[in-house]
């Protein structure tokens, strides 16, 4: 490959929306692959960008980084996703949507009322979680759809 089809870290950046810490971080993950110039800096072929776009998709469903690399492992070495591969890898997306989407709805119609965090500072706390029961359930709102719990779903 030549030079000129290698893009530099700031370019990929720029047209990725990702940050230059994290065009890192991935590459050490073996997420995105970079070749190294004789003065050590990383460049990245073009197909990078859709490996990126792919993650960045992936990630907003709510895919971990270590899911994104087994589905990024199951495509042959140094190849980005083609749209069959898309369609492919992506399959089960819609039903982690459609809870996403579930688990929203159920927040959105119980902002009012107790999450279960245990603060028993509103009202309805000494109702929906009298003497701070739903402690022994575990950390964080127990109330909460498990989708929205960040400590399930990191």
């Amino acid at each position: 490959m030549h030079t000129k089809d290698l893009l530099a870290v700031g370019e990929v950046a720029r047209r990725s929306g990702f940050a230059p810490s994290a065009l890192r971080y991935y590459d050490s993950l073996g997420l995105i692959s970079s070749t190294r110039t004789t003065g050590d800096q990383r460049r990245y072929e073009r197909g990078v960008l859709r490996r990126l776009a792919f993650i960045r998709a992936a990630r907003n469903v709510g895919l971990t980084l270590e899911e994104i690399a087994e589905a990024l492992a199951t495509l042959p070495q140094g190849r980005t996703p083609t749209k069959s591969d898309w369609n492919r890898l992506s399959r089960g997306w819609k039903d982690r949507i459609n809870e996403q989407i579930q688990a929203l709805e159920t927040l959105r119609d119980s902002l009012e009322s107790c999450i279960g965090c245990g603060c028993l500072s509103l009202r309805t706390c000494t109702f929906s979680n009298p003497d701070d029961e739903v402690a022994s359930h575990g950390s964080g709102a127990r109330y909460l759809p498990r989708r929205l719990r960040a400590a399930d779903t990191a």
